[in-house]
């Protein structure tokens, strides 16, 4: 695998993601080559890796099992019209970084276990200014993303500019309601 530098946001909160204690896997939306996901399984949680692209897939299923990792590869279009691609899943936690397409949250937000965590970063308008992405399909608007988590408990937020490179971006990291097993 092409070493890539991991997104920061999931090194702020690496110790929450890795102490979920859910048997149910963590998702790793659009993922890419990985990095994020590669990231957890490293530390022994089981990731599964979604992506329309085959190659970046092939590569991440190789390095798991070179590495002996715990994961898995699942190819899957995630934009396809009327169809819920995570319907009948469950995840202790979603990652989605750099991806945006808004018909997917309400089917993100069933996925996500109770009292799991979504830890998500995009793009916003303001990013226009920085070149691409520029296209507002694939840019949030002011307090889009707190909007479509309200409700959850808010670990994280932010909204922004962060420098090197520069980029306007929105983050959250959110759990979401329910009743935590203490037993």
């Amino acid at each position: 695998m092409a070493e890539q530098k991991t997104t920061q946001l999931l090194l702020e909160h690496f110790d929450l993601l890795t102490s979920l204690g859910s048997t149910a896997p963590v998702l790793d939306l659009a993922c890419g080559d990985g990095r994020n996901g590669l990231v957890l399984a490293e530390s022994g949680v089981d990731v599964v890796f979604a992506d329309k692209s085959e190659s970046a897939l092939a590569g991440i299923d190789a390095h798991l099992t070179a590495t002996s990792l715990p994961g898995s590869c699942w190819q899957v279009d995630l934009e396809v019209a009327d169809i819920n691609p995570l319907a009948e899943r469950q995840f202790s936690a979603i990652l989605g970084f750099r991806y945006l397409h808004r018909p997917l949250f309400p089917a993100l937000i069933a996925a996500t276990m109770s009292t799991g965590l979504v830890v998500y970063e995009t793009f916003t308008t303001e990013n226009r200014r920085f070149g691409r992405p520029n296209n507002p399909d694939f840019l949030l608007r002011p307090g889009e993303l707190e909007a479509i988590f309200h409700g959850w408990e808010i670990i994280h937020s932010f909204e922004g500019i962060l420098k090197k490179p520069n980029r306007a971006v929105a983050q959250i990291v959110a759990r979401k309601p329910g009743i935590v097993d203490t037993l």
